[in-house]
């Protein structure tokens, strides 16, 4: 059994303030960098113990620019997905079983979802999806369903847990932390929060079989509300993309693969 685990940071255990997303302090973010690997290697061996014998990692923040991921700490039964730019999904393909997402946040304009943002949280102020607002965690559901491929467990904080039941059923969801607003939350002990993740991705692996790939009505409307016009310029640009006002953008996804017009759309001919 093949499973696929994708990752974010801001939704990783001990992580409660800001600043510790900051890159550019680097002492604290090596830290939070660290509290991700514990997360992660908690959800491998979660895996193994429900079955699985083939777990595949992906660092998923911030683009394949920055390194998140301490290849050192890394469980060494997983291996390290080093994702390429244009395929942002990874190796993720039809030969997975079920996907993870470590480490999620909410939506963007979730009330006491700590750092809630959608892709970009100073440039996105709304994805909607056939009519229905997404964040990351519905989006890497789209992208796993394109395959075939169910999402069956979900760490985050408590806002990002309700989102992934709201969004895929059945799933097994390990909340870390409660957001107190959107910059500060109360951080569970880190060593519950990780039993508690590796327990739930034990338990997922029970679900292989039972939950069914998240698959919109193809092909999708995508909208995207930007928080300023400007923002909306550059996307405006690009091949089939419609503007329909100062700060929204419109177009049609075939696919999976194109549901995020600034990754699959050229700028259009002049």
């Amino acid at each position: 059994m093949k499973i696929y685990i994708h990752t974010d940071l801001e939704g990783v255990s001990g992580l409660d303030e800001e600043e510790q997303r900051q890159f550019e302090k680097k002492d604290i973010y090596r830290q939070s960098c660290e509290k991700l690997m514990l997360d992660v290697n908690a959800a491998v061996a979660g895996a193994f113990d429900g079955g699985a014998d083939h777990v595949i990692v992906m660092d998923g923040h911030a683009g394949v620019q920055r390194q998140n991921f301490i290849l050192e700490m890394l469980d060494e039964r997983a291996e390290y997905d080093p994702r390429e730019e244009e395929r942002w999904w990874g190796k993720l393909d039809e030969s997975c079983d079920a996907t993870f997402f470590i480490g999620a946040h909410a939506m963007a304009g979730t009330i006491n979802g700590f750092l809630d943002h959608t892709m970009n949280s100073t440039a996105i102020y709304n994805f909607r999806v056939n009519g229905r607002k997404f964040g990351e965690l519905g989006l890497w559901g789209i992208m796993a369903g394109g395959y075939g491929v169910p999402v069956v467990m979900v760490s985050g904080d408590e806002a990002a847990c309700a989102e992934a039941r709201a969004f895929f059923h059945p799933i097994e969801t390990a909340a870390v932390k409660q957001g107190v607003g959107r910059n500060k939350a109360i951080a569970y002990p880190v060593d519950e929060a990780r039993a508690r993740i590796r327990e739930a991705a034990r338990r997922s692996i029970d679900l292989v079989g039972k939950a069914q790939p998240f698959t919109p009505i193809a092909p999708m409307e995508i909208r995207v509300e930007y928080m300023r016009s400007d923002f909306c310029d550059r996307i405006a640009g690009l091949e089939g993309v419609e503007r329909v006002d100062a700060r929204t953008v419109r177009m049609m996804a075939r696919d999976a693969t194109d549901i995020l017009p600034w990754r699959s759309r050229k700028p259009r001919a002049s």
